[in-house]
């Protein structure tokens, strides 16, 4: 029954953990990784623990003493964490360069501006020069730029079931690349605190199929003219 109701909260609109896209399956992935390791150490180090305290007294003389301090020294302090290190990146560094904006294979990318301000969110499609306010629409299976940028305090572009966030400073650009695997709404959200108006500074993205995107475009293009 507790585990049962734990569980409800890796699903919703807002949970990281019920990825619709490539990179936030990479972050999903990752945390459960993390989580499943974690836990593996946490028993071992539990099972130390009472083992320590439920052990019979030794009678072993100093230098032998010094020795089994010295081995715990070096497996526990040493290299159980240098290799829980090792471990992460080797998890890691592959998973955080899937997620940067590099060029695509096919060289289809579609870049889409937003721009953060205390409480709303400017997007800009600057090829099909659109203009929309805290909605994004984007074709599915197609990787997206998004090109983020703040008007005024640092805010942090979030969208959990697609991809990670990505901080917009003031005076700095940054590219996050997003992927929806089918169509849908999904919720995101300014994940820095920006002032009294951060709690309802919230978006909606759009997954369209490739037919419905071509129409929403052009709907969106007659009536901004």
């Amino acid at each position: 029954m507790v585990i049962s109701l734990q569980l409800t909260a890796c699903s919703g609109p807002f949970s990281a953990l019920d990825p619709a896209g490539p990179a936030a399956r990479d972050v999903a992935g990752l945390w459960w990784a993390m989580f499943g390791f974690s836990t593996l150490v946490l028993i071992a180090v539990t099972a130390l623990w009472i083992y320590a305290i439920r052990r019979p007294a030794s009678h072993a003389d100093e230098q032998s003493a010094r020795a089994l301090q010295n081995r715990w020294i070096i497996w526990g302090g040493l290299a159980l964490p240098l290799g829980s290190i090792a471990l992460l990146l080797a998890f890691g560094i592959p998973i955080g360069h899937r997620m940067l904006p590099l060029p695509s294979a096919d060289g289809d990318v579609l870049q889409i501006e937003v721009t953060g301000h205390q409480w709303r969110w400017e997007v800009h499609y600057p090829e099909q020069d659109i203009d929309l306010a805290n909605e994004v629409h984007i074709p599915v299976n197609t990787p997206v730029d998004v090109v983020l940028r703040s008007n005024d305090v640092i805010h942090s572009f979030w969208v959990p079931r697609l991809g990670g966030k990505m901080d917009m400073i003031p005076g700095r650009t940054n590219v996050l690349r997003l992927q929806a695997d089918e169509p849908g709404e999904y919720r995101g959200s300014c994940a820095e605190f920006c002032g009294v108006g951060h709690a309802h500074m919230q978006f909606t993205v759009t997954a369209h199929t490739e037919e419905d995107f071509a129409r929403w475009q052009q709907q969106a293009q007659e009536s901004a003219e």
